[in-house]
């Protein structure tokens, strides 16, 4: 053989070498996530997801990916973006702070290990048998949003104790949307006076009208109810509360960095640590069945005092107190 013939052929194998190495290394396991708002509104709550997910060794572009999918606040659209994480045939699904992306990841598949959080109940939604044993390939965190939506009511009465109308906004069109309704009801007794409830759903020209609506008798205040929907719309929502002095609390404390009066939650960047958590408990092996529904231990309220003396609001040093956050 002559020796150019020998150097061509060895420059050659030299070249496969690092083919064949990286043909016999594992593949790095990935992550479908379904987020129903936008990678905007929840950089500060991906940061927490990974976070959790560093808990258990996994760090995402080292030993684990992540393909993201979002809704932008469109719940019709989560189905056909959980089939596709499905069809990609993704290691586990995590479906953080959205209840109709659960559903619909559950929907798509029985195989794919799941981990959700979500506001409503999620043995009553049937995302899983039983909260300490959930039971075949779902598990995740109950966020309890919905429930706190009678303390929500209460914060309003004891911030607008004038007000001689209480409305609910609500999406018409979410999956927790009775579940809502439900507990907006059950606070009648509490609050010593009914709660309307105005839908809007599907524009921004709902929820002008809804405005509209409230401007037309005086003394209103607002519960705006937990959905994506209004998430992503929340300066639209801030600003028309601030333009028909409307009192209003929200369930997200973005709402109140933005200018809302006030907000009271769950906290969602621990809400997304948790979901972060589970899922890579799930990638090391473990079976959501085996792993029960979880129940958030951290909660904020922010307040924003501007905005209250703005509305000519006297917030009681008590529940300034109590406040986790209160904004000058």
């Amino acid at each position: 053989m002559r020796r150019r013939e020998f150097i061509t052929l060895l420059g050659g194998a030299v070249a496969a070498w690092p083919l064949a190495v990286r043909a016999q290394q594992p593949s790095m396991p990935v992550i479908g996530f379904l987020g129903a708002t936008s990678p905007q509104s929840s950089a500060k709550s991906l940061e927490a997801f990974r976070k959790g997910l560093s808990e258990t060794g996994y760090v995402e572009g080292r030993n684990v990916a992540i393909e993201f999918r979002w809704a932008g606040g469109r719940e019709d659209r989560i189905p056909e973006l959980a089939a596709d994480l499905v069809q990609r045939r993704v290691a586990v699904i995590a479906v953080p702070a959205s209840t109709a992306g659960a559903q619909a990841a559950k929907t798509a598949t029985s195989n794919i290990p799941i981990v959700f959080a979500t506001g409503g109940d999620p043995v009553a939604l049937g995302l899983v048998a039983g909260l300490n044993r959930p039971g075949g390939n779902v598990t995740g965190v109950k966020s309890l949003n919905v429930d706190l939506t009678a303390k929500r009511l209460g914060l309003l009465r004891e911030l607008a104790p004038q007000a001689t109308r209480f409305v609910a906004l609500v999406s018409p069109n979410a999956v927790n949307t009775d579940a809502i309704v439900k507990e907006v009801h059950a606070s009648v007794p509490i609050l010593g006076s009914p709660v309307e409830i105005l839908y809007a759903g599907t524009s921004d020209r709902d929820i002008d009208a809804a405005f509209a609506n409230l401007s037309q008798k005086p003394g209103a205040a607002l519960l705006v109810t937990v959905d994506p929907f209004f998430f992503e719309r929340r300066a639209l929502i801030v600003a028309l509360a601030a333009r028909h002095a409307l009192p209003t609390v929200y369930f997200r404390r973005e709402y109140a960095d933005i200018g809302g009066l006030i907000s009271y939650g769950t906290n969602v960047d621990h809400l997304f640590e948790l979901t972060g958590i589970y899922t890579g408990r799930v990638l090391k092996g473990e079976k959501p069945a085996d792993l029960p529904v979880l129940q958030p231990t951290k909660f904020e309220m922010v307040i924003n005092l501007s905005t209250a003396k703005a509305l000519s609001i006297d917030v009681s040093p008590t529940l300034l107190a109590l406040a986790d956050e209160v904004i000058e």
